[in-house]
């Protein structure tokens, strides 16, 4: 499986998970229909709720959410993998997993992977997040198989922390995933240049579906969807924050020519750091 089509379905998840499933589904049914045989979704597919309250009152067990119940119907119906970007999943403790889901083509679940990093940040104009405060981080870093091919799973702010991506290249990941919701602000600033970097800097497909415009709760999130190849070219980009479905064609073997052409994975070396304190601090400290 060397050449095969995937898809990336950029939506507009509003505060009821059956109707973002129904979304969901009608979606995944045309990607299908297109000829993808891997199908990504963005974070918090189920649904985008700030407020915290109203998220725990409408949350489920892994066992009983809507999304995860459609993803493993559809992947067994359609024959394809579906990768639920992540969704928003009940703990035994009372807390909440923002988890992503792998589905192979038969229905069955391949893995989960619980977003590590947390989106605790002040930006400009006032705009605040903390997901710490709701969310349980993970604490596992996952490749998983699909087919013959390497997936690394993350989820959004991960995305700025290269070296959780560089250990799933280690780790022979020829496609990284960043299914995400950047808010419209960080998004205008950083979206591309980072995925094109974490594409480029390991020699890896990434794949990135995301949220889009203006939701029920509020927020505004960037959408802009993109494949980008292993050289760091943008093959396909919803160029827009409208929900979309998303299709680009990918050759897994491009993995390991841009890694042959630029080895840094192998040619990386350990180093240790030397903190310099400058002759005329050090005089300032001892007297």
């Amino acid at each position: 499986m060397s050449m095969f089509k995937v898809a990336v379905l950029q939506m507009r998840s509003g505060m009821d998970p059956s109707a973002n499933a129904a979304t969901f589904e009608t979606m995944v049914r045309e990607a299908a229909a297109r000829g993808a045989r891997y199908v990504q979704s963005p974070e918090m597919t189920g649904g985008l709720v700030r407020n915290r309250e109203a998220l725990l009152s409408m949350v489920k067990s892994e066992a009983e959410d809507v999304i995860v119940g459609t993803a493993a119907r559809l992947a067994a119906d359609l024959g394809i993998a579906i990768h639920i970007g992540s969704t928003a999943i009940a703990l035994a403790d009372g807390r909440i997993a923002n988890r992503g889901f792998l589905f192979a083509p038969d229905g069955t679940l391949v893995t989960t992977y619980d977003k590590i990093h947390m989106f605790d940040v002040d930006l400009d104009n006032g705009e605040s997040w903390r997901e710490s405060a709701t969310y349980q981080p993970g604490g596992r870093a996952v490749v998983a198989p699909l087919g013959e091919v390497r997936l690394g799973l993350a989820v959004c702010y991960d995305l700025r922390f290269p070296h959780l991506f560089r250990a799933q290249a280690l780790a022979g990941a020829e496609i990284l995933t960043v299914p995400a919701a950047f808010t419209r602000q960080t998004g205008e600033a950083h979206w591309h240049v980072l995925l094109r970097a974490r594409a480029i800097e390991n020699g890896a497909f990434v794949i990135a579906a995301a949220q889009g415009g203006r939701h029920e709760d509020g927020r505004e999130t960037f959408g802009h969807s993109m494949v980008v190849d292993p050289w760091g070219r943008v093959l396909a980009e919803a160029a827009h924050d409208e929900p979309a479905v998303l299709i680009a064609e990918v050759d897994i073997a491009a993995s390991s020519a841009a890694r042959r052409k630029v080895p840094n994975l192998k040619n990386a070396r350990e180093f240790e750091l030397d903190e310099v304190v400058s002759p005329v601090a050090a005089g300032r400290a001892a007297s």
